[in-house]
């Protein structure tokens, strides 16, 4: 029996055998399915963060560059005063140095218009390099001013100078008129052939654009009248005029009279589309800019104001300053907070603290705090902090307080297991030479599980500056146009929420400074992360 059974075993494991090679077969072909799983996840993770970056740079880029007017300025004495400079008429000053470059515009309204080329700020650019240059007064100076967002968008290609003058629906009417034979062409010119009852009541009351409408409306019933007559040039209803004028006759008849259309439809009908200048600049507007484009006055350097101002209302001169920092002010704040009670709480934890139920439950705990969302955080700041201990709202202070209680567990964690990578030898040689239990943690331990713990510290900063949900809870999106009197218990705002309001804002310039914010937010996250590598790098041993 035992023999049988052996050479039962034997055949089994003959790895030559044509059922062991087929499993074999399997077992690689499953290996290989494996590894091209993994290669499409991580080809799928790397397109989709391409697309991302990508999508990003490519709205983002026009904002790093700012569009400005290289404008010669003549600081008038008489309209500034040398002995208090801030009570100058500036405007009147950036008008008259904009007109010098540009056709003289005719009419007051011609003049608004034109001087909207031009950033609102203009007259406090000007005033405030006077004010920091006083020599000025009585000179000839070039600063170089920012152009409203319109034309800063015009000038890089953002938005087009000419629209279509049509609307897909319009076309479509107008389409359905040719495949009818209704449009006809005579001299290179369109007309519209249609049946018109000539109503004698319309007639006595002069009423010949009525009738004009009232015979394209049979041709077209189910369109619109805004969509149908804007057809119909504004010297149509004359055709039916003079028509009737010629021969009284047709009064009270249905005659075939030709009605020529709009200028748009006249372009549509030669198998064009349809321009017209786009709404939101006018014939003079156009005209100035190209003038001064023409001089050489325009140009877009890098814009360090998106770096260097604060918010604005208006897109060209909104920057980030207060938002980097009123971050900063925040995570100073989370930092000074979290960092020694993170590290303590850690080392009670590992090294003091008995093994029992309580340590066991706070260690619980402790792990599904890294994992509560974000808002929740945001929810305790707003009825702790603010509503019982009535600390100021929107404060970088608030601020890092709810960032600290958000980044205290990743601390804990991330520090808990560095020391627990300190091999027990290093303790066991410190207290073998005497040393305390509190002298092993400080003067050995520690300085050894430092790389882990400020890599865990540097990690959880990144993750506390990219929140946004607290800090909008407790009211971190100030409107901050000054950094001056910023501060830890003045009202602020930080790059996550600066990117929310941006994004809630209805000028096109914002669209381009939310994606470039993104990037800016972005670049200090890798330059975090990147560092918190470098010093597990630096400070890293083996043992």
């Amino acid at each position: 029996m035992s023999d049988v059974s052996t050479i039962d075993r034997r055949a089994a494991l003959d790895w030559a055998s044509p059922q062991a090679k087929k499993r074999i077969r399997r077992r690689y072909a499953a290996d290989r399915r494996l590894q091209a799983y993994g290669i499409i996840a991580i080809g799928l993770a790397v397109g989709l963060l391409g697309i991302l970056v990508t999508s990003l740079v490519a709205t983002g880029a026009p904002a790093f560059l700012q569009t400005k007017v290289n404008l010669e300025i003549y600081v008038d004495p008489s309209k500034v005063d040398p002995k208090d400079p801030a009570k100058g008429n500036f405007r009147a000053i950036v008008r008259d140095a904009l007109f010098a470059q540009v056709p003289a515009p005719e009419t007051d309204k011609q003049k608004t218009e034109v001087t909207k080329i031009l950033t609102s700020d203009a007259a406090y650019i000007v005033r405030d390099y006077v004010l920091a240059h006083p020599e000025t007064i009585g000179q000839r100076i070039t600063i170089p001013i920012a152009v409203s967002d319109p034309f800063d968008q015009l000038y890089k290609g953002v938005i087009p100078r000419e629209v279509e003058a049509l609307n897909w629906t319009q076309e479509r009417t107008f389409d359905r008129l040719q495949n009818r034979g209704v449009v006809v062409t005579h001299d290179g010119k369109a007309y519209l052939k249609l049946d018109a009852y000539i109503d004698p009541a319309k007639v006595e009351s002069g009423d010949f654009t009525g009738i004009a409408h009232e015979s394209l409306r049979a041709y077209l019933p189910d369109v619109s009248g805004t969509e149908m007559f804007g057809m119909l040039a504004d010297d149509a209803p004359d055709a039916i005029k003079g028509r009737v004028e010629t021969d009284p006759g047709v009064v009270g008849k249905t005659i075939q009279v030709e009605l020529p259309v709009s200028e748009p439809y006249q372009t549509l009908a030669k198998g064009e589309t349809p321009m017209v200048l786009n709404q939101r600049f006018s014939p003079e507007q156009i005209e100035a800019f190209d003038a001064l484009v023409a001089k050489g006055l325009v140009s877009s350097p890098f814009n360090w104001e998106l770096f260097l101002n604060a918010d604005s209302r208006f897109p060209e001169r909104a920057g980030l300053a207060g938002a980097i920092t009123g971050s900063f002010y925040a995570l100073l704040v989370c930092f000074l907070l979290s960092f020694p009670i993170g590290i303590s709480a850690a080392v009670y934890l590992e090294e003091f603290a008995p093994k029992n139920r309580l340590t066991d439950l706070i260690e619980v705990n402790i792990n599904n705090l890294a994992a509560v969302p974000s808002v929740v955080f945001g929810l305790l700041g707003l009825a702790v902090f603010l509503g019982f201990f009535g600390l100021p709202r929107s404060a970088p202070l608030v601020g890092g307080m709810v960032l600290s209680l958000m980044t205290l567990p990743t601390i804990i964690i991330a520090t808990r297991a560095a020391l627990k990578a300190v091999p027990p030898s290093i303790r066991e040689a410190a207290l073998g030479i005497g040393a305390s239990k509190h002298q092993v943690i400080l003067h050995h331990v520690l300085p050894l599980a430092m790389p882990g713990i400020l890599t865990g510290t540097i990690i959880g900063m990144a993750q506390a500056l990219g929140e946004t949900a607290p800090l909008l809870l407790i009211g971190m999106n100030a409107f901050i146009p000054s950094v001056e009197s910023m501060g830890v218990l003045e009202p602020a705002t930080a790059l996550p929420t600066q990117i929310f309001s941006w994004a809630d804002s209805p000028e096109r310039g914002f669209v381009s400074r939310t994606s470039a914010a993104i990037l800016v937010l972005l670049g200090f996250l890798v330059m975090m992360n990147m560092a918190a590598v470098a010093l597990r790098h630096m400070f890293e041993r083996k043992w």
